[in-house]
């Protein structure tokens, strides 16, 4: 490693650990008005300052929860627990609903992580790739024959949730700058579907038979598998439609990017 690429690594390592560095502060000239260390400690400050804002941007609802002081505490925490470590900004914030899980106080408020989770998930569907949507007209084409093992490419904006907490009627609320409902646990876990359509973001609740049949087809499962599998629900004369009825209403939201029909 060359001398200039050696002290490069050196700061940048500063940068997202920053503790004495008598490697890097060697190379920082003292003057009379700040010291080598004090130089140092200016960078850090400003580039921690702008992972913080980095977390305000992407949790908004977190943050108008949990008001300044606490969310500020936070991202501190956050921040030394996961240095950023991509060229890009726009995936700092992923840990964070598995670091409000397993660290103490936040791990005690499970509500916390799930908000954090359905504030990400509205990121990820926003930011996912474009890609080409099937068609109602594509569905219509299918010939009958290739229905039973026919399969489905969700697209990547496609994201599912389970929340045991009513976050959406908290982040709704917050997102309008209300003062939001006390955290209540539902009586059942909720499941949760959070696409992209256009330049829009939406989300629904799921039934449970839909839940499933969604999960199904993100797995893999053929359009025969998904008939089956809902006879858990349905009488067997109805499974072939609520199936198509599910697809339906998923090609209509534009969720589908894909038709993958049997191998030969």
């Amino acid at each position: 490693m060359n001398h200039l690429a050696h002290v490069q690594k050196d700061f940048q390592e500063y940068l997202l650990t920053p503790t004495p560095a008598p490697d890097i502060q060697q190379h920082i000239v003292n003057t009379a008005q700040a010291s080598a260390e004090l130089r140092l400690g200016i960078y850090a400050d400003a580039y921690r300052l702008r992972l913080a804002e980095v977390l305000s941007g992407d949790y908004e609802a977190l943050h108008g929860l949990l008001g300044d002081e606490q969310f500020e505490t936070l991202n501190l925490k956050y921040i030394d627990a996961h240095p950023s470590r991509h060229f890009s900004l726009r995936y700092f914030g992923q840990h964070m609903g598995t670091f409000l899980r397993k660290t103490e106080p936040y791990a005690g408020q499970p509500m916390l992580a799930e908000l954090a989770e359905f504030e990400w998930a509205l990121i990820d569907a926003f930011d996912a790739r474009d890609s080409e949507i099937v068609t109602l007209d594509d569905m219509a084409r299918l010939a009958p024959e290739a229905w039973p093992e026919m399969r489905f490419v969700l697209h990547d904006g496609v994201q599912r949730l389970d929340c045991a907490w009513n976050v959406q009627q908290i982040w709704g609320a917050l997102k309008e700058n209300n003062i939001p409902a006390a955290p209540q646990r539902n009586q059942v876990s909720q499941a949760w579907l959070i696409w992209r359509r256009d330049l829009a973001t939406y989300f629904r609740v799921l039934s449970v038979p839909e839940a499933w049949a969604l999960d199904a087809v993100r797995s893999g499962g053929s359009f025969a598998a998904l008939c089956e599998g809902l006879c858990e629900w349905f009488q067997e004369s109805q499974v072939a439609a609520t199936a198509a009825g599910f697809l339906h209403r998923w090609v209509s939201d534009s969720l589908i990017s894909k038709l993958m029909p049997a191998e030969d």
